[in-house]
């Protein structure tokens, strides 16, 4: 049981490790310019598709590493079903902000924690996320031979 409750912390630990520091890197590498359409925090189909491999590596990385820890596969399924309802969860504020019509003018230097709070994604893209994260983490979980 206490390999089940770590393997799924630190498999959730995992993605949001590498989630932040691969989103980090990627926001230096593009800058805000590429980031983000002109003038605007509105993400760019660069940064998405960008972010749906990076997310699915990071819940791919994380259900191996829950599996490799736990030794069962039941953990990766808990795993898989705390990411999607905590994905869908954090999508519904999103989901309100996205209906908000009023669009924050950006500058052409934006730090990357300003521009990690103020991004905005399409509604399809917060839909998505939490879907392929589980996808990903059910994936991962399979990699391990048992």
């Amino acid at each position: 049981m206490v390999r089940n409750i770590l393997g799924v912390v630190l498999g959730y630990i995992t993605m949001f490790a590498f989630v932040f520091i691969t989103f980090t890197i990627l926001y230096f590498i593009l800058g805000a310019e590429e980031s983000f359409e002109s003038g605007t925090y509105e993400v760019s189909l660069i940064w998405i598709v960008i972010s749906f491999m990076l997310g699915l590596a990071a819940a791919v990385l994380g259900g191996f590493i829950c599996v490799l820890i736990a030794k069962n596969q039941k953990a990766a399924l808990v795993l898989a079903g705390l990411v999607l309802v905590l994905g869908i969860a954090m999508t519904i504020p999103a989901l309100g902000d996205a209906t908000n019509d009023v669009q924050e003018m950006r500058s052409a230097d934006v730090p990357n924690l300003e521009a990690m709070q103020k991004a905005k994604q399409p509604p399809i893209v917060l839909l998505l996320n939490p879907i392929i994260g589980a996808f990903g983490v059910f994936a991962g979980s399979r990699l391990r031979k048992e």
